[in-house]
């Protein structure tokens, strides 16, 4: 008995180590096919992205060197030039994103890049006021759809514990788009030629780049992981296993407008784009006019634009600092709370002081926040809304109707507001930043409390469409798509399924 007791035990210990060693080969098995996702999708769409940020804010580098001065901008029509950008941008974004459910990120993605890569072009040959405005904001209608996109793209082949950093990597793009705006701007400002400025050559060389890498961009931006021709059938079944055990990713859910109406009813996707709002205001004036800021501090202008580069960098580091620790310990909210405290430390500092070093330490700090915070704005509705039609309108209602702080952003920071290196601005700047704040933590209760609800009724729901609600005990969304009637219900409810957990 002894020994057929021991013999018991010696089998069952090594049925452990056997399943300990296969979760050890299938860990290894997942994250080499997550390397091999990453290599595929980040660094391409990361690099149009920094490319569609440095086209849409080059314009302030330009502006340093002589822009509104050759082309008679008086008053604020320059800010107005800039509005026009985001108008074109806020009135394009769902439809981009909807023309993407519908084709391909192959197609759609880098037609999207070539095109604003010829406006952007254009924006080196105006001659006058009308020419600035018409281009500024057709590069806003062909810009629309890139970061929405992107992001929606991403929730169709990563986890949601997955996205944020790699959101934020490529946001990460907009950063490094600040670093090296300011030394391609300084170098490509040398130039005096072809009957043209120095601050047309920033517009046309960098536009012409642009094109370059959308040509390349059609053979290289994969399609949806149910087709993408870089995963073997081996490793598409391993993905999309994991991603039907996580969310909605691996379901193939056509379009349907039951989706879109979903996403316009929901408060939860207006207060994404209310947290946007407030993050948009501070985001692009402080990209838009950093060179502005700078130079009212006595640099001259090619200083200036030398000037800019260490702000980003300094809020690269930063940025990916932070999100590594939102990753690891599974929190969003208080990390963008913390960043927007940041940010409000450094407007303080630009609020009440007016010598050059302090003002130029504040834009570090300001930077460094606005940057890190948006950083996770921006990833936070990938990971909790769902299905997937509601998902990609909800990520361009964000884009969207927070760019309305963009608009009203660009139209503050005019020069007429510029007395005391922009204290007037810089105050409603700091206001905007509370109302990201509130947003976040109007956010983080409501979706607590939607978490904890669900997790004390541990409801299921069974039978067919009209059967009542049943506690059976824990639904955890992983336990899989029970058959067509489950998948209808999940692409039904989406979020509100009561298998559905927030990320906080």
């Amino acid at each position: 008995m002894n020994s057929a007791g021991t013999y018991t035990e010696k089998q069952c210990g090594d049925h452990d180590n056997e399943a300990d060693v296969q979760s050890n080969v299938e860990a290894a098995a997942d994250a080499l096919l997550t390397r091999k996702v990453d290599l595929h999708l980040l660094p391409i769409l990361t690099l149009l992205y920094l490319l569609s940020f440095l086209d849409r804010s080059n314009v302030g580098n330009a502006s340093v060197a002589g822009l509104a001065t050759t082309i008679h901008l008086v008053g604020a029509e320059y800010n107005v030039g800039l509005a026009l950008y985001f108008v074109g941008y806020v009135l394009f974004e769902i439809p981009a994103n909807i023309v993407l459910k519908r084709t391909s990120p192959t197609i759609w993605l880098p037609s999207l890049t070539l095109t604003w890569g010829i406006i952007s072009v254009c924006q080196g040959l105006v001659h006058n006021k009308a020419g600035f405005y018409a281009v500024r904001f057709f590069l806003g209608v062909s810009e629309a759809g890139l970061f929405p996109g992107v992001t929606y793209v991403f929730s169709m082949y990563y986890t949601r514990e997955q996205r944020s950093v790699r959101v934020a990597f490529f946001f990460s793009g907009a950063a490094l788009a600040g670093a090296f705006g300011g030394i391609l701007a300084y170098g490509i400002g040398l130039i005096q030629g072809g009957g043209k400025p120095g601050w047309a050559w920033i517009f046309i060389i960098e536009g012409l780049l642009t094109i370059l890498v959308s040509f390349i961009a059609y053979f290289i931006v994969p399609t949806w992981p149910q087709k993408a021709a870089f995963l073997t059938d081996n490793e598409r079944a391993q993905l999309l296993s994991r991603l039907r055990r996580d969310a909605d990713a691996a379901d193939l859910e056509p379009f349907n407008w039951r989706g879109v109406r979903q996403a316009l009813s929901d408060p939860l996707a207006y207060l994404y784009a209310l947290l946007f709002h407030g993050s948009a205001f501070t985001l692009y004036t402080i990209s838009l006019f950093l060179p502005t800021i700078i130079k009212t501090l006595g640099f001259a202008t090619w200083k200036v634009k030398l000037l800019t580069t260490p702000p980003y960098a300094l809020a690269f580091s930063i940025t990916m600092g932070t999100v590594w620790m939102a990753i690891n310990t599974k929190r969003k909210a208080v990390f963008i709370l913390g960043s927007s405290a940041v940010a409000i430390i450094g407007y303080i500092i630009l609020i009440t002081t007016s010598r050059a070093g302090p003002q130029y330490t504040g834009t570090f700090i300001v930077v460094a926040g606005v940057y890190t915070a948006n950083a996770m704005i921006l990833s936070w509705p990938g990971e909790n809304v769902s299905a997937q039609t509601k998902r990609a309108v909800a990520l361009a209602m964000q884009i969207s109707l927070g760019d309305l702080g963009a608009i009203t952003g660009v139209l503050v920071y005019r020069p007429t507001l510029s007395a005391h290196n922009y204290r007037t601005p810089h105050i409603i700047a700091l206001g905007y930043t509370v109302i990201t704040a509130l947003a976040a933590t109007a956010l983080w209760i409501l979706m607590s409390g939607a978490n904890a609800r669900r997790e004390a009724a541990r409801v299921v729901l069974s039978g067919d469409a009209h059967d009542k609600a049943v506690t059976t005990g824990s639904d955890e969304w992983a336990t899989g798509w029970k058959g067509e009637d489950e998948m209808a219900r999940r692409r039904d409810l989406g979020d509100r399924h009561p298998a559905w957990r927030y990320r906080l």
